[in-house]
């Protein structure tokens, strides 16, 4: 992974001095809070419902032991006790007090770590597929890539005030676990038909209010041209991008509004403009990051061990089977930690839990971890030998619950427990979903099934693209849930289409139990997943399910 050097230390340090005394200002009252809110924003400081929220960032979601024993520490000194990972592979404070803040970002600087533009209308994190490097169906490694783009973004001039914040994610492999056509830039590793690895360039995808799957800029770009292309596209949107009406503002508006092909051109000749300004510093110094991101020293040991406990226990075979992924070495497997405990708040992570998976990562994982866009945390390089270990101490903390990539694996934003925006409870709602769910003895007979959860229309829990989503509104005063079927978030993306009228609070869970029935009832067979049954019986049966007693014209 990569490491600060001294321009980076210097520069985080300069930050943190300069924040503290904005923020030293703020508290003797030199600054009002309009005054002070855009430092704080350039610094993921928001002001919450009901306290500040700090964000930080995980560049492409990846850490290792010495800063996750860092994040715990600072949320038992300065927090409640946990934190809370996020969609954008971040990790989200929401306790934190105004005076502590230059605390907690200088102990951030210690381990490398800051809390720079994970907020503002600027590029912001940039997430990245989190088995890359280590799955079995990659190209490459996305991640050298990911951290140009970090470097290359971080304080560019050009790119501070853009018309709305702008959202990068990008994969390594044909399989889609970044949600590429969901961001501003999607970018896709492929090759060519010489089989040299470039990339799918994918702009004005994005959800919120306007949900857009991105399209297709570039269907081949070479790799040395990559961040001279991306500057074009950001250059293209800097200048035309809506700064009238901010719901207007991302690029998928730009580039509804100009189309695709024009946008294409215009990204084009501003890209025949600067590309020969790229002297190949930045390929050079790309070289160098890839050289940081050398895979690491696998060890070679049987397997026979771990094949043998699986047989012989049930609980760590049904673990396996729903949380571990084929790593590119066969002696290895990649291990997802589950932060979605039924009846647990989905993302959260305690001090405790945050320091017994660093202790894992630093014994039994090359020093390596990932966060998810799932909101889960991943082990990405596991000796199939030390599985067993790695799940009695995860046993221990709650951590093994076995629901990967099941109807209890929600994503879920914080909603209006926690944020000023949200306009229903998503939480709760995730809870008692899981809840029934496990109380039904269901979820693996289901299989496979993408559900997430938004408490308002802006879409942090990505329930667009959702096999199942759910948005929660505010219908005269009263919370009102809404259904959405047949999203996808991978390299097949759609949006989810509205089932029909919203249910109340208390209706939700029985609505969905009702949706699952359906799928179990019309199957065909126990390898048909429920996105595979809704894009073969289209919504009929769903609505049927949803609206007992309504005709389909009733229900829409």
């Amino acid at each position: 992974m990569y490491s600060y050097n001294e321009f980076d230390e210097a520069f985080v340090r300069e930050r943190v001095a300069q924040f503290s005394q904005q923020v030293a200002r703020r508290i003797d009252g030199s600054l009002t809070e309009d005054e002070f809110k855009p430092f704080r924003l350039m610094n993921g400081l928001y002001l919450q419902l009901h306290a500040y929220m700090l964000r930080v960032a995980i560049p492409y979601g990846t850490l290792n032991s010495a800063k996750m024993r860092q994040l715990a520490y600072i949320a038992e000194r300065w927090d409640k006790g946990y934190g809370h990972f996020t969609t954008r592979q971040n990790i989200q404070y929401n306790w934190p007090k105004l005076p502590d803040v230059p605390a907690i970002l200088n102990a951030l600087a210690d381990v490398g770590m800051h809390a720079i533009q994970t907020s503002g209308n600027c590029v912001r994190n940039v997430t990245a597929d989190h088995f890359a490097g280590a799955a079995a169906d990659e190209i490459a490694d996305p991640r050298p890539v990911a951290e140009l783009l970090r470097q290359w973004s971080t304080d560019h001039p050009e790119f501070q005030f853009l018309p709305r914040k702008f959202k990068i994610a990008i994969t390594g492999s044909p399989n889609d676990r970044a949600v590429t056509r969901a961001h501003d830039i999607g970018l896709r590793m492929v090759r060519n038909a010489a089989g040299e690895p470039g990339f799918e360039v994918i702009v004005g995808g994005g959800l919120g209010r306007t949900p857009m799957i991105g399209k297709v800029v570039r269907e081949f770009l070479p790799k040395a041209d990559l961040l001279p292309y991306v500057e074009a596209i950001l250059s293209v949107y800097n200048s035309f991008g809506r700064r009238d009406n901010k719901y207007k503002a991302r690029i998928k508006i730009t580039v509804h509004e100009t189309g695709l092909d024009k946008i294409r051109e215009m990204v084009e000749a501003r890209f025949a403009e600067i590309r020969p300004q790229f002297s190949g510093v930045d390929q050079e110094l790309l070289a160098d990051i890839e050289a940081a991101f050398a895979p690491p020293q696998f060890r070679n040991a049987p397997v026979d061990a771990y094949e043998d406990f699986y047989k012989a226990d049930p609980v760590f075979r049904a673990w396996a089977d729903t949380n571990l992924t084929q790593h590119r070495n066969d002696s290895y497997a990649i291990v997802t930690i589950s932060l979605k405990a039924h009846g647990a708040t989905p993302g959260d992570a305690t001090a405790e839990q945050m320091r017994v998976m660093a202790d894992l990562a630093e014994r039994y994982g090359h020093d390596e971890l990932r966060i998810s866009h799932e909101q889960n945390v991943i082990l990405p390089h596991v000796h199939k030998s030390d599985l067993p270990a790695v799940h009695a101490a995860l046993s221990k903390v709650g951590l093994a619950t076995a629901n990967v990539g099941l109807i209890s694996d929600i994503i879920a934003c914080p909603g209006m427990d926690y944020c000023a925006l949200a306009t229903a409870r998503s939480i709760p709602v995730a809870q008692q979903i899981a809840q029934r769910f496990d109380e039904l003895k269901l979820e693996h007979d289901i299989g496979p099934l993408k559900l997430k959860i938004s408490g308002c229309i802006n879409a942090c829990g990505h329930h667009h693209v959702g096999h199942i989503g759910i948005l929660g509104l505010d219908r005269a005063g009263v919370e009102n849930y809404q259904i959405t079927l047949g999203g996808d978030g991978t390299e097949t993306a759609a949006v989810g289409e509205r089932a029909g009228p919203g249910f109340a609070y208390d209706e939700i869970v029985p609505a969905i139990e009702r949706l699952v029935g359906a799928y179990l009832e019309h199957r065909e067979g126990r390898e048909e997943t429920f996105l595979e049954a809704y894009r073969r019986l289209g919504p009929a049966p769903f609505k049927a399910a949803l609206y007992p007693g309504e005709s389909e014209q009733d229900a829409a």
